[in-house]
């Protein structure tokens, strides 16, 4: 029982952290970085 009330406090943290962030307009600042670091992997960028 107190795993499930647990889990569902997480999912609902993380709901609202990812809604938080829409709102304040990260995506594509996230999306940036995440474009970023794929190339430095692969070794273009």
């Amino acid at each position: 029982m107190f795993q499930n009330s647990l889990r569902a406090a997480l999912l609902a943290a993380a709901v609202a952290s990812t809604a938080f962030g829409i709102y304040r307009g990260e995506v594509p600042e996230v999306l940036l970085k995440a474009i970023n670091l794929c190339l430095e992997c692969i070794g273009i960028g």
